[in-house]
């Protein structure tokens, strides 16, 4: 499996725990789809550079996982479902 960078954007209009509760899920999407995660970095409530979805900050979180190619599609998807994140960026990790 490959790995990859998975970069979230949260509603800032959360609060940390809910924030952490969507992390959570997150986690367990990419669990159910036979993935791991490998690290995550939380770094907090920023500032974005110009307004998404209406917001001009949220709460950003960088995760390295590990995914069959095959379920990117179907995370991606489960990801839009949730409306609480609000933009999702993958980058292939070189090894």
């Amino acid at each position: 499996m490959k790995k990859y960078d998975l970069f979230t954007i949260i509603k800032p209009n959360l609060d940390n725990e809910e924030a952490d509760k969507v992390v959570a899920k997150v986690e367990e999407i990419i669990k159910n789809l036979g993935g791991e995660v490998v690290s995550a970095d939380k770094m907090g409530r920023k500032k974005m550079a110009y307004e998404v979805a209406g917001f001009t900050d949220g709460f950003m979180v960088n995760q390295v996982i590990t995914i069959p190619a095959d379920k990117i599609a179907e995370l991606k998807r489960q990801l839009k479902l949730n409306d609480s994140v609000i933009r999702v960026m993958f980058t292939v990790k070189e090894a």
